[in-house]
C-alpha cells in the first residue's frame, strides 16, 4: 500500500511541476499496468505514430506556402502547459516575439491522454504567472480537423507534437521549435526511436542555442537556424555584494539528463571539506532520498523566488548531460558562479568566460566548487560575472528568432 501512495504522490508532484506531458509517465505506465493489465501507452497518440512514415514524405509536404510580402499566420502544436514548465515559459517568450513582430499566432494543445484545454484557463495562467508573457494567441485543442484553413506556418515544439504536424492535411510550412535533444530523455528504446524519428521528418529547425542546430544539421540533414540563449534580468539581478556563505544545486532526480547522483556525490565530498556552506537543493521535492549530508531541501519554487535564493550562494551546480539548461547564464546576473559539466552541449551554447566548466567527475566537481567559494576576490568577481550580461537581452534572441523564421517563409 505504501508503494501505491507514494506513487500516487509522485504523479500528482509530478503534474504540478511538469504539467500533463509528463503524467502520463507516473499514473499510465507505474499504475495502470500494476493493476489494469500491460496497456501501450506513449506520448504520442498511437494511430499517428503509425500514419508517420518519414521515408516516404506526403504530398502535404512537397510544396509548401510561400510567404513573401506579408506576416504570416503561425500555429503552435504544443503539449498542456503547466505553471513550471520552463519549456512552455521559454515557448511562449517566442510566441510572443513572433507577435510583436507581426505576425498572427495560433496555439493547438495536443497529448495522448484526451486531456482538453479551456482557452479560459490557459489564458488566467499566462495572466498570473510572471514567468510568462500574456500573449494573444487564439488556443484550440488539435483534433482529426487538424489546423485551420489561413494557417501559413506550423510549430512542432516537442517529438510527440511532430506527428500530427506531418499528417496534417495542409501545405503550411513546416517548423521544429527544438529545445532539446529529446531522444536523450529515455532509455535506448520506443519512445527514444520514435522521437529521433521526427527529425527525419523534413522540418525547418529553429534551435535553442547552437549545439543543437550543428548536432540536427550534422547528423541528421535538418535545415536549422539557432537563436542565442539569454536571461530576464528583470527576474535575476545582483543584491547581495557581500561574501556568501551558501551555494546551489539544480536537483532534479526524476531528469536523468541532470545527473541528480552525480552531484549528490560531488556534493558529499564539497560537504566533508566545506562544512560551512549551506547547501541549497532545488528543482524538485528530494526529501525522499537518502542523500549523506545536511542540505535545504527548497523543492519546486516559482520564478519571484529564485533571485534572493541565488543572491545568497557563491556557487551553484548545474549538470546537463544533452542541451545547456538557462540556469547557468541566470545564476551569472545574481553573482552565482556556475560550476557545469564540461561537454559540446554546453560549450557551443555559452562561452560565458564566468562559466566554470569541469569535467564530470565527482572528484573533480568537488574540488572546482571548493575553489570557487574559496577565492579571495569572490566578492568582486561576483560583481564582474552580473556586469558580463549588463547588456544581453531576450530581445536579441527574439530578433533572431523571427529572422530566421522570415527567411525560411520566403523559401
Amino acid at each position: 500500500m505504501r508503494s501505491v501512495i507514494t506513487t500516487f504522490r509522485n504523479a500528482l508532484s509530478v503534474l504540478k511541476h511538469e504539467g500533463p506531458r509528463f503524467f502520463w509517465k507516473r499514473v499510465e505506465l507505474n499504475i495502470k499496468s500494476r493493476f489494469a493489465g500491460k496497456k501501450l501507452i506513449l506520448p504520442v497518440k498511437l494511430e499517428d505514430a503509425l500514419a508517420v512514415d518519414w521515408t516516404e514524405p506526403g504530398p502535404q509536404l512537397a510544396e509548401p506556402i510561400v510567404v513573401t510580402d506579408r506576416k504570416s499566420h503561425i500555429a503552435w502544436v504544443m503539449s498542456p502547459p503547466s505553471a513550471t514548465s520552463g519549456g512552455h515559459q521559454n515557448l511562449f517568450r517566442f510566441i510572443d516575439y513572433a507577435e510583436r513582430a507581426g505576425h498572427t499566432c495560433s496555439v493547438y494543445i495536443y497529448n495522448s491522454l484526451g486531456v482538453i484545454v479551456k482557452e479560459s484557463d490557459l489564458k488566467q495562467l499566462l495572466r498570473e504567472s510572471p514567468a510568462y508573457p500574456n500573449v494573444q494567441a487564439r488556443v484550440h485543442n488539435l483534433d482529426e480537423r487538424g489546423v485551420s484553413d489561413d494557417v501559413d506556418a506550423i510549430f512542432a515544439t516537442g517529438w510527440e507534437t511532430a506527428y500530427p504536424v506531418f499528417r496534417d492535411r495542409s501545405r503550411a510550412r513546416r517548423f521544429y521549435f527544438v529545445q532539446d535533444f529529446e531522444p536523450a530523455f529515455y532509455p535506448s528504446g520506443s519512445e527514444a526511436i520514435l522521437a529521433e524519428n521526427t527529425y527525419h521528418f523534413g522540418f525547418h529547425g529553429i534551435t535553442a542555442g547552437g549545439w543543437l542546430s550543428k548536432k540536427l544539421h550534422d547528423e541528421y540533414g535538418m535545415p536549422t537556424d539557432h537563436f542565442d540563449f539569454s536571461v530576464d534580468r528583470t527576474h535575476y539581478s545582483l543584491t547581495n555584494r557581500r561574501p556568501r556563505k551558501e551555494i546551489f544545486f539544480y536537483a532534479r532526480p526524476v531528469t536523468p539528463r541532470r545527473a541528480f547522483e552525480l552531484g549528490v556525490i560531488a556534493l558529499g565530498e564539497f560537504a566533508r571539506q566545506r562544512p560551512d556552506y549551506t547547501i541549497n537543493m532545488a528543482g524538485w521535492d528530494v526529501s525522499d532520498w537518502d542523500i549523506p549530508f545536511e542540505y535545504k531541501n527548497l523543492s519546486g519554487l516559482s520564478i519571484s523566488e529564485l533571485n534572493p535564493i541565488y543572491n545568497r550562494c557563491a556557487a551553484g551546480l548545474v549538470l546537463s548531460l544533452s542541451n545547456m539548461s538557462l540556469l547557468p547564464l541566470e545564476l551569472i546576473a545574481s553573482g552565482v558562479a556556475p560550476v557545469v559539466n564540461d561537454a559540446p552541449n554546453n560549450r557551443l551554447v555559452s562561452d560565458n568566460p564566468y562559466i566554470e566548466y569541469v569535467q564530470p567527475a565527482p572528484g573533480a566537481i568537488a574540488k572546482r566548487l571548493v575553489e570557487v567559494v574559496s577565492r579571495e576576490d569572490a566578492v568582486e568577481r561576483s560583481i564582474a560575472m552580473a556586469d558580463s550580461l549588463e547588456h544581453t537581452s531576450w530581445d536579441d534572441s527574439g530578433r533572431q528568432f523571427v529572422e530566421a523564421f522570415e527567411r525560411a517563409m520566403r523559401g
